[in-house]
């Protein structure tokens, strides 16, 4: 299988990218490197704790690049004509997007038919950036979800294909909760390419609401997604 996965440089990225080539040796990454800054600040503590846990978990302590796993491509966004045209003669027979901005109608067209996007939340109540975070804030635990969806020019509005709910265990911190994301997102990508193998697709359902949009969460409010999330997980048996 020729697979393409479409993402940023991070940690998580890289983790993902690394175990889907070892099951799948034709992979190639298109790597996005200019990523919407907002106009507010973001940085919060914890994601520096999240990433040095990551590191620990994943890579023994090591740095981890995309380009370590994969034959990788760059370019400042993914819509970009170079970056489309790339795309588009490398003929994937699946691709995976993980992380980019939204893909407009070119990039849609020249990536193919199976074209997937994980999501960290449920598209059907939060849409957007850091679900999660936003999900802790509204005290919506059940809805610490990963979802996989068709892609179509709406954002996370693609048909469902399968969705795994992160597991979460007393006394975890925020800064574990994106591993344990990719992780499920790794799991429902290895089933849906097993499908495509099998049978050339994937089963699709058709989302049932449209979620809310949500943009980049404050760092004031990430402090108070700390909070929260690690009472919750101290009561949880």
């Amino acid at each position: 299988m020729r697979l393409l996965v479409l993402t940023t440089e991070t940690l998580h990225h890289a983790y993902l990218v690394r175990e889907l080539a070892a099951r799948h040796p034709q992979v190639h990454v298109i790597c996005e490197t200019d990523g919407v800054v907002p106009a507010f600040d973001t940085n919060h503590p914890f994601e520096n704790q999240r990433d040095q846990y990551e590191c620990e978990q994943w890579f023994g302590g090591r740095t981890a690049a995309l380009k370590d796993f994969a034959e990788t491509s760059c370019y400042a966004s993914v819509n970009q004509a170079e970056a489309v045209a790339r795309i588009s003669t490398l003929r994937a027979d699946a691709a995976v997007v993980f992380g980019t901005r939204k893909l407009l109608p070119p990039a849609i067209e020249a990536a193919g038919a199976n074209l997937m996007n994980v999501h960290g939340g449920d598209p059907e109540a939060y849409r957007g950036l850091d679900s999660h975070l936003w999900a802790i804030y509204h005290d919506d635990y059940a809805n610490l979800v990963t979802t996989l969806h068709a892609v179509n020019p709406i954002l996370d509005d693609g048909a469902l294909i399968s969705r795994c709910r992160i597991p979460l265990s007393r006394d975890m911190k925020l800064y574990e909760l994106r591993r344990r994301n990719t992780e499920c997102a790794l799991r429902i990508t290895i089933d849906a390419l097993e499908q495509i193998e099998e049978s050339g697709k994937v089963d699709l359902h058709a989302q049932k609401r449209v979620g809310r949009y949500y943009s980049f969460m404050p760092a004031v409010l990430k402090s108070v997604c700390v909070v929260k999330f690690e009472r919750f997980c101290a009561s949880l048996a």
